[in-house]
């Protein structure tokens, strides 16, 4: 198969062909992965985790150390001015 114009070069089809394969099977497998989490949270749900709090966890420990300090902080805050502390 000849190559087809592109910008800045030329397209070879097989070389595209190769990327979408590629990312078509990368997308099957995060199907797969999300799946497998959504089954986790329920196994955890169905033992009595509380699923909403797992995922908060989860974002908390992504976050860098004082990325997590400064939004709690600030959550504080905001709970404090509109009454919700205990």
């Amino acid at each position: 198969m000849s190559e087809l114009p592109l910008a800045g070069g030329a397209l070879s089809p097989e070389v595209l062909r190769n990327y979408i394969e590629r990312i078509e099977r990368l997308l099957d497998e995060k199907k797969s992965i999300g799946s497998d989490i959504t089954d986790l949270y329920k196994e955890a749900a169905e033992k009595g985790y509380d699923k909403k709090a797992m995922r908060e966890i989860i974002k908390l420990r992504a976050m860098e150390r004082e990325a997590r300090k400064e939004l709690e902080d600030a959550v504080d805050v905001y709970k404090l001015a509109l009454g919700l502390e205990d």
